[in-house]
This record gives structure tokens, sequence and C-alpha cells, in this order.
């Protein structure tokens, strides 16, 4: 497969949230409510926003045909993608994660695969990249919350780094655990936001299928903090969070791992969580999103788009029950 390598949830859409039991889970509820509202005003405050600027470095990429876009998939701009981010790390508000994040130091950095290996290691970041001529992918994102974007990502498939250590047999799921440091990331002190370290996990399938990236960058540079930097997951046919940002650790297991989004509320977030628009989130349909940088909505697409190279991996379930 060749890949190259506003209003947003009106208000009435979002109802209280009665079965919240406790302080943390309303506190987390309400975050999440709060930043769908944000998204309608994006386009006002870009502006304003640019007024915080990053160096980053160039990125040599192969270019090669891109996959699963429409006509109308046009790619949201640098300015955009980088100052419109959910981190919760570093902050709740979407225009606010780039201002915090902007000292993060991602390097040095490693990364631990352990586990159901032949071959478990420690990868320093370099030797991560060198594992294959990065690739430019662009990809479809869609949030939970309602709103998408077009983001030309670089990075390297993940099945590569699985091929150097040697599943075993018995691995059937893949766990990505996220760095914690208090120091640098402010929200990690104390807060209710989340638990942390933040933990997302694939399937061992999904995991190997070639639509799977491990992003080191986007247009052409190096990945900023507010993006996840200096190693994130993209699964372009789930929504956005499944997509662990920082990632430090990825461990190979036999059962399914618990997830951060899934733990904390079940109720609303799946370990799945396919892009599904029959599927509505407890508080809001997902049968529309909001293209950020556009009026209007748009109808969401099975799988975020990518039926036709995804949908077999999902056979005889009922996705409706695995959301």
């Amino acid at each position: 497969m060749l890949i190259k390598k506003t209003d947003d949830i009106k208000s009435s859409e979002i109802t209280d949230e009665p079965l919240y039991f406790n302080r943390r889970n309303f506190l987390r509820g309400a975050v999440l409510a709060a930043t769908t509202t944000a998204t309608g005003w994006l386009y006002k405050s870009l502006t304003a926003q640019s007024q915080v600027t990053q160096t980053t470095d160039k990125i040599a990429t192969v270019t090669s045909q891109s996959t699963g876009l429409l006509p109308n998939d046009k790619p949201n701009s640098f300015e955009e993608i980088t100052h419109y981010n959910n981190f919760y790390e570093f902050s709740t508000s979407k225009q606010g994660v780039a201002p915090v994040a902007k000292n993060f130091v991602s390097r040095p950095w490693s990364v631990e695969v352990t586990g159901l290996a032949n071959k478990p290691k420690t990868f320093d970041l370099d030797e991560l990249i060198k594992l294959g001529q990065p690739e430019e992918r662009i990809y479809r994102h869609r949030c939970v919350e309602g709103w998408s974007m077009v983001i030309p990502w670089v990075g390297f498939p993940l099945h590569k780094l699985l091929k150097e250590v040697e599943p075993l047999a018995n691995a059937k799921f893949v766990e990505f655990v996220t760095v914690v440091d208090p120091t640098q990331m402010p929200n990690q002190r104390g807060t209710e936001v989340l638990s942390w370290p933040y933990v997302e996990g694939l399937r061992m399938d999904e995991a190997l299928h070639p639509l799977t990236l491990l992003a080191t960058g986007l247009y052409g540079q190096t990945l900023l903090p507010q993006n996840g930097a200096p190693l994130r997951l993209v699964v372009p046919w789930k929504y956005g969070f499944k997509g662990g940002k920082s990632i430090v650790k990825i461990r190979l297991v036999e059962t399914q791992p618990r997830t951060t989004w899934s733990s904390e509320n079940p109720r609303e977030y799946g370990f799945y969580s396919n892009v599904n628009p029959t599927v509505d989130h407890p508080r809001w349909s997902q049968a529309t999103e909001r293209r950020i940088g556009e009026f209007g909505r748009r109808d969401t697409l099975m799988f975020n788009g990518y039926g036709e190279q995804v949908a077999s991996l999902y056979e005889g379930m009922d996705l409706r029950k695995f959301f």
C-alpha cells in the first residue's frame, strides 16, 4: 500500500451527566464538554496565537501516494494543527497547550519496548527514526469531541518497530505508555484531570496494520511538543484520544490493557473507539463533525473513511457494542 509516506457541538447537544458519581469524574467530564465549545471560534483566534513561534528542523521524507482522502480533504494549515491541541498534561485549553509546552525538552529520549517479545530493547530516538526513511502520510484526524482536521504527518509504520523486537505468539495486544514529567507538564502536579501516565492500547492486528503510524513530525518538520513530541501514535480510523503522545514505553501483552479514558469513564470511552457515525457519545451525536477552519458541518465517515482498508479487522463484531 502506497501512502503519501465556526461552530462546534452546540451546547444544547451536551447534556448534564447525572451518572458521574464522584468529583474526579465530574471534573473530567466538565473539561471535555468545555473544550468542545471552543472549536467554533478557533478561526478567530489563530491569528493571535501565531505570535507563539517555535523553531523546528526539516525532515527528509519519502513522497509517495496519498490514500483515503476525498476531494474536499484539504490539509489544515500548520498554524491550525499546532495551535489547537488536546494535551491535558500541559493544559485543558486547546489554545493554551502550545504556549505552555513550548519549552518542553524532548531530547535525549528513549523508548523501552518490552513484554512478550523475543528481542525486547530500549531504543534511542535516533535509532527509531532510522528504522526506515520517514514517510509523509496525509490522514484525516477525527476527535471524539466532534471536530476534525487533515494532517500531513511524518513518521514510520509501527509494524517496523514491532518487527525489530519479534513479538511472541501470545502477544495479542500492544500497550503504549506516555511520559510522566511534572517538572515540564504542569497538569501532572497533583491535579484531578486524569490519572497519569496516559496509557493507550491496540490489538496486535491493529498495531501491525500498514496505516498505523509512529509520528515524529508533521508538514515535513520535527514534531512540536504540543503535537506529542518526540513520538506519538497515529491510528487514523480511530478517535484521536487513542493516539498517545510523548511515548516512553511500548509493552506487548497477552490481555487487553487498561487504557486511560476507558478506565476513567467506560460508559463514554471504549477500548476500540473506532470512528462510527452511528454510535453517539452519550452526550452528543457523532454523525457529523466540524472541520477546523470551515463553517458548517460535514458527515462523519465510518472508520473515518478508512473502511476499505480496516473493516476486515472487525468482521463478526457488533460495532455498536464494541465502541
